[in-house]
């Protein structure tokens, strides 16, 4: 091979590399503006999550948990007309915890006022998230439709309170007693004699416990049944 032919070869060699060099810092530039981007989209998410954070909910949950606190005070006192207006209020412009308690408390104080729709109305602002007051919260939508005589959203409302009620032995027996007595309301006594049933099975001294006399009430549907 000629001298010059090999520096010719290695010319070609060095522009290739060149080439190749180029290539890798043009796509290097272009990876690193891409990560520019995503990194300053990133940076602007989370600015936009601790403003949200620290000027709007955290003061947001602070005012809910003052007002909520100041209408407990008054229900204490004994000032139930102030406490639920309190209560109404948190409940309509608070999320949060506060807010989802001051619903459940102005439904249950409508509720004792005889407000039974705008007790419901609270009730549907409030989401349950235990398996006590739960199916509390649920038992009481049902007596608000009971006394608004809408029988099968009653119907309803107490199957939830005993589903979420998880079979607790002090109180499911409770809301299905609530159940048997909306069936026999309604005229379907098979069903009414079911739920005693299914209370004499699985609950066999809640009766006793609570001086109801389970026995009677089933044979009573049982005939009305006319089993």
């Amino acid at each position: 091979m000629s001298k010059k032919t090999k520096e010719t070869e290695n010319a070609n060699a060095i522009d290739g590399l060149n080439d190749s060099l180029t290539g890798i810092s043009e796509k290097v530039q272009n990876n690193q503006n891409i990560i520019f981007i995503v990194t300053g989209i990133v940076a602007v998410i989370v600015i936009a999550i601790l403003v949200y954070i620290y000027a709007f909910r955290e003061p947001s949950i602070k005012a809910g948990n003052e007002q909520i606190g100041q209408a407990d005070y008054e229900l204490a006192l004994g000032n139930d007309s102030t406490a639920l207006s309190i209560y109404k209020s948190v409940a309509d412009n608070h999320g949060y915890d506060a807010g989802n308690r001051a619903a459940l408390q102005a439904a249950i104080l409508l509720y004792q006022n005889g407000e039974y729709q705008q007790a419901l109305d609270y009730l549907g602002k409030y989401a349950a998230k235990d398996n006590f007051i739960g199916p509390a919260a649920y038992s009481l939508a049902g007596d608000c439709y009971v006394n608004l005589d809408q029988l099968n959203d009653a119907e309803k409302a107490f199957k939830d309170a005993i589903r979420e009620s998880d079979e607790n032995p002090a109180y499911t027996p409770f809301f299905m007693l609530k159940l048997a007595r909306v069936y026999r309301a309604l005229g379907k006594y098979k069903d009414e004699a079911h739920v005693y049933e299914t209370i004499e099975k699985d609950y066999p001294l809640y009766g006793q416990n609570y001086n109801i006399d389970i026995q009677k009430y089933l044979e009573r549907a049982r005939i009305q049944a006319g089993e």
